[in-house]
């Protein structure tokens, strides 16, 4: 078997990792403001759970349970403050989504567009968090 290593010159490493990013910049950066642009219209938000676990002793019972350092804290809620955290929580959960999805593109987009170093082993997709 014979190999043969190719050099190439800092001016086409960043042409050839963009065939291999396949994405241009400015698309980048169009898909990175529609993100941010979903992140600001989401509204309250809050982390943890909130259960309803049907009637109790005197009326329906509605419980938040979020994690203060590391311990679960269980908090009695009224019908009112159960839909609002609910709604809250699904809030934050978006938030996570649409956070991971802008740092996988600010990822590809420093990676795919700024100069880089010379490595041995180009950076897999896997490696940069981009699917």
């Amino acid at each position: 078997m014979f190999i043969r290593a190719v050099y190439i010159p800092p001016v086409l490493t960043q042409a050839v990792l963009s065939l291999f990013m396949k994405s241009d910049p400015e698309k980048l950066r169009r898909e990175f403001e529609d993100l941010m642009a979903r992140l600001t219209k989401l509204g309250w938000m809050s982390q943890g759970y909130v259960q309803d676990r049907g009637p109790g002793a005197g009326g329906p019972c509605y419980q938040w349970t979020p994690k203060e350092k590391g311990k679960t804290v269980s908090v009695a809620l009224s019908k009112e403050q159960y839909q609002a955290l609910q709604a809250a929580i699904e809030n934050w959960r978006q938030a996570e989504q649409i956070l991971g999805q802008m740092q996988a593109l600010s990822r590809q987009f420093i990676f795919g567009t700024l100069p880089d170093i010379r490595r041995r082993k180009r950076l897999s997709k896997k490696v940069l968090g981009i699917k």
